[in-house]
């Protein structure tokens, strides 16, 4: 008895996990994970199968976990060692958790396929471990608003590919890395684009062989450190820059003249250091906006000339600068101009503004200089602050608001209000500009429309500038539709930082930092079911009842259609009524079929597949035609024939097999199309056949048949996926022109909201779209995958699945951007091909297979897309060997290797096709 409830038990145990669809090393670490936390997400609690039941904060691709979002869940806890075992992982964000501290595990650098990890706002503390080094795919680190302490580690220079660096807010301290003795250094990082470094307390002097000529960055920030020295003369060699923050440091010295150099810098922030010598000369940075040279040890000297040269100047502050003189009025004439802060210096005689000022000035500070006197202009009515000069000293000017500090800080939206809002401060750091009345309306016109999808409405308020100089907004986001935020709501709607606002730059780098928020607790789960299997019985019984009307009417309906699902047509074959557009299609009887084709005779076959067979015939005009008549048996109903004929029928293009007629008569079910003379493109790969393919004729072939799929996508009403593009529905014609064949699986979309239809799986394996596989919505772009692999097919001249290798896997893996000629495909390449001579456009065509082959929809091309690209190929007969695009390459080399889980990858399934001219079995695959 003990036995065999044993082995009831492991039976259970076995199902139940064979129909889990998450890798069960993810499922362990996930699980070791939430050992370590209180408060994740509830349904984490409730299953053991993350992908198949879409726990809050996961995405998977195919079995494997890819993402783990959970920012702002209230987490407390520690990092698990074990999330080293998510070895598919590319983006990590457990942000805004301030009770998730400890230190941050050195496994983590074991995650290889990581590109993104966010941690801001949480608790870590302790060391950034050497092993983040290790992450190379790394495009995006920030680990700011944390307790790290130590060095920054040098390894962090071998992270090639990475393009934000945030470890701001932290308590680092020590000097920057460079590489020297074979070190990784800070320096080697000439493609990223962000370092941002502030707010810790790094000293010594900033590193000469920091800035290089060839490097990227556009965001310096330095600043609120303890960095002493002077500022580097090889500073001027980083003229990407649009943002040098150095303020709030010890640093020494005059200000380099290479400084001038940065033409493109946006904002020049050097305040509270303690830099000596003359007030520099920035003439030719006119791209400046913000510029604060404030609380330095510079010479005495009037206001700089060259300021009235920066025509693009927002912001002006430059208190206690040991100023002297006359403020030429000339300078409140600067179009952009918006704020004025002179205080603490030692300008006099009459401040005199003029007329002609600028329209977008908010706020002029002169607190504590010496003007004795002041010319207002009847255009100016905004802000003056003179508290401290000695013109405030005229009783009749004390009470005036001049002589008064004051400043709102308005709002800019409609304040929205709810008892359970989302909000926290958006703050960004290094704004160019200081007129908040102005600006801030392009980060409410961004925010609104990442938020414009979803039911929800928001204000901004209380904008500030903090004593950092950062600007600080309040968010407030209410739900419409619902008393409170789900947590997968928050997870989805949002990640409101610079990436995903996609800011102008004159914000700097932005982030959203929600407070914590008391989610919904749900009613008990008994409830919930015994509710729902009342309500389920009293539907049902309801629903039994009216279907078995509905059954009974039309039942009679249904077996008419059945027997003769073309009476709607009429007799003749034209339109009538339901009948589509056949006027070329014809119907011819059994009998005719059989002198055709001398009976259905053996030497007439040439072909056979998983529907039936196929045969050549003539017909009566001399037409050769190939006939494919399904086997007895057939799955295939009449209605679901005349959809077939219907789909046929509304296609004409020369890159597409015309149908000429069809036979439905005694059970038969036969198509009769042109007859296409040199067979399937596999058969002509293989060797098999007398053709031998060069390399321009491989790529005509796979312009004609990608014409044809994009003819099927967006000129066909309404448009048709193929559902089954593969090389044995390929057919060559004498002129070895591409026709596309057997729209026996092909789909229509008549919903064009959606552009998917929901459908069980089918295909063939190894032309198998993986997102389809997985989500069972297929769209035109299931086809454009399957044409990825047609086109790795016309260079290898292999089969998908060969040998228990998949092709895709297997090109992706040897793929070698190094190799300048062949990509590293060299030893995969069809020997027909590679030794025939140049193969111009062949790294072009590689690069547009992958790109049809990416693992999301939405990053691959459409069949329009390729068709243009394609005959770019074919058309340039002058094209390089390597004339690759840099920027898509990089794209590419980004994902290559280490490629995701297939649905077909390591099943032991025989790759033998039988290829005949029109046929081949199909290996259908369902779930």
């Amino acid at each position: 008895m003990k036995g065999g409830l044993l082995l009831l038990l492991m039976c259970f145990v076995c199902v139940r996990h064979g129909f889990s669809r998450t890798d069960p090393q993810d499922v362990y670490a996930l699980k070791a994970l939430s050992n370590q936390w209180k408060n994740t997400p509830p349904n984490w609690r409730h299953s053991d199968d993350p992908c198949g039941d879409q726990w809050d904060g996961v995405s998977c691709t195919y079995s494997r976990v890819k993402e783990l979002k959970l920012f702002s869940m209230g987490i407390e806890g520690s990092l698990s060692g074990d999330i080293q075992n998510l070895t598919e992982l590319t983006h990590l964000d457990l942000s805004f958790n301030k009770k998730l501290g400890g230190p941050l595990p050195p496994s983590i650098g074991n995650l290889k396929q990581l590109q993104t990890l966010r941690l801001i706002n949480c608790n870590f503390g302790g060391r950034i471990p050497d092993e983040v080094g290790n992450l190379l795919n790394l495009t995006t680190l920030s680990l700011n608003s944390n307790n790290f302490t130590g060095r920054i580690p040098g390894s962090l220079g071998r992270l090639s590919n990475l393009n934000w660096l945030d470890l701001a807010d932290n308590q680092l301290n020590g000097s920057l890395p460079t590489s020297s003795n074979g070190a990784s250094g800070l320096d080697q990082l000439v493609n990223n684009l962000h370092f941002h470094l502030n707010l810790n307390q790094l000293s010594g002097p900033i590193p000469s062989d920091l800035f290089r000529s060839n490097m990227q960055v556009i965001h310096m920030l330095l600043d609120h450190n303890n960095f002493s020295e002077e500022i580097p003369e090889s500073i001027g060699l980083a003229q990407s820059l649009k943002v040098l923050r150095l303020d709030v440091n010890s640093l020494r010295g005059s200000i380099p003249s290479s400084i001038n150099n940065l033409t493109s810098l946006n904002v020049l922030n050097l305040g509270n250091n303690k830099l000596t010598g003359p007030m520099p000369n920035l003439t030719g940075m006119a791209a400046l906006n913000y510029l604060n040279l404030s609380n330095n040890l510079f010479d005495p000297s009037e206001a700089p000339a060259w300021l009235l040269d920066v025509q693009n100047l927002t912001t002006l502050i430059i208190e206690s600068g040991n100023l002297h003189g006359e403020v030429p009025q000339t300078l409140f004439s600067l179009p952009h101009l918006q704020e004025v802060r002179l205080n603490d210096n030692a300008f006099n005689g009459t401040l005199n503004m003029g007329s002609n000022i600028s329209l977008q000035l908010e706020m002029v500070n002169f607190q504590n200089n010496n003007f004795a006197s002041v010319t207002l202009s009847s255009n100016y009515n905004n802000t003056i602050i003179l508290v401290g000069n000695p013109v405030c000293n005229n009783r009749y000017l004390q009470e005036t608001k001049f002589c008064r500090q004051e400043q709102d800080s308005p709002s800019y939206s409609p304040e929205v209000n709810c008892s359970h809002p989302y909000e926290g401060p958006i703050t960004c750091r290094a704004p160019s500009f200081s007129d908040q009345s102005i600006n801030t309306s392009q980060l409410e016109e961004r925010i609104s429309t990442v938020l414009h999808a979803f039911p929800v409405s928001h204000s901004l308020q209380n904008h500030s500038f903090d004593v950092n100089a950062y600007l600080v907004v309040e968010l407030k986001i209410c739900h419409q539709s619902a008393k409170f935020f789900t947590r997968n709501e928050t997870l989805q709607w949002f990640d409101l930082s610079t990436q995903n606002l996609d800011l102008p730059l004159m914000y700097g780098p932005c982030v959203f930092n929600p407070r914590p928020y008391t989610f919904h607790k749900n009613v008990s789960l008994a409830w919930i079911i015994g509710t729902a299997v009342g309500c389920a019985a009293a539907v049902f019984i309801i629903a039994g009842l009216g279907f078995y009307a509905l059954r009974q009417k039309k039942q009679a309906k249904t077996a008419i259609n059945l027997n003769n699902p073309f009476a709607s047509w009429g007799s003749t074959g034209e339109d009538a009524g339901d009948a589509p557009h056949i006027k070329l299609a014809r119907c011819f009887s059994l009998d005719e079929l059989r002198k055709f084709t001398d009976g259905f005779s053996v030497d007439n076959e040439i072909g056979s597949g998983g529907y039936g067979k196929v045969y050549k015939g003539m017909l009566s005009d001399g037409q050769m035609v190939a006939i494919k008549r399904s086997q007895k048996g057939s799955m295939q109903g009449g209605l679901e024939f005349k959809t077939e004929i219907e789909m046929l029928s509304r296609v004409h293009h020369k890159n597409l097999v015309e149908l000429v007629g069809f036979c439905f008569e005694k059970g038969e079910r036969t198509l009769v199309y042109e007859y296409i003379s040199n067979g399937t493109l596999t058969k002509n790969l293989s060797g098999r056949s007398h053709v031998k393919l060069d390399w321009k004729q491989r790529l005509n072939i796979a312009l004609d048949s990608a014409r044809g799929l994009a003819y099927l996508h967006e000129l066909a009403k309404p448009p048709i996926i193929h559902r089954d593009v593969k090389s044995t529905n390929i057919l060559l014609d004498d002129n070895l022109s591409a026709k596309v064949a057997d729209f026996g699986l092909s789909t229509l979309i008549l919903d064009s909201d959606h552009g998917h239809v929901s459908t069980n799986v089918k295909g063939t394996l190894g032309y198998l779209d993986p997102e389809y596989f997985m989500t069972q919505q297929l769209t035109t772009k299931s086809d454009v995958y399957s044409f990825g692999v047609v086109m790795l097919e016309l260079i290898t001249a292999r089969l998908p699945i060969e040998k228990g290798k998949y092709i895709v896997r297997e090109v992706k893996m040897a793929m070698d951007k190094n190799d300048k000629e062949y990509y590293g495909l060299r030893d995969i390449i069809d020997p027909a091909i590679l030794n025939a001579g140049s193969l111009i456009g062949f790294q072009r065509f590689v690069e547009l297979a992958l790109q049809c082959l990416e693992d999301a929809s939405e990053d691959r091309p459409t069949m329009n897309d390729i068709v243009k690209e394609i005959e770019v190929l074919s058309k340039d007969n002058r094209l390089e060997a390597n004339s690759i695009s840099a920027s898509s390459s990089a794209t590419y080399f980004g994902n290559a290797r280490g490629a995701s889980e297939q649905p077909y990858d390591e099943m032991p399934i025989s790759s033998e096709v039988n290829s005949g001219v029109y046929g081949s079995d199909n290996y259908l695959l369902s779930q």
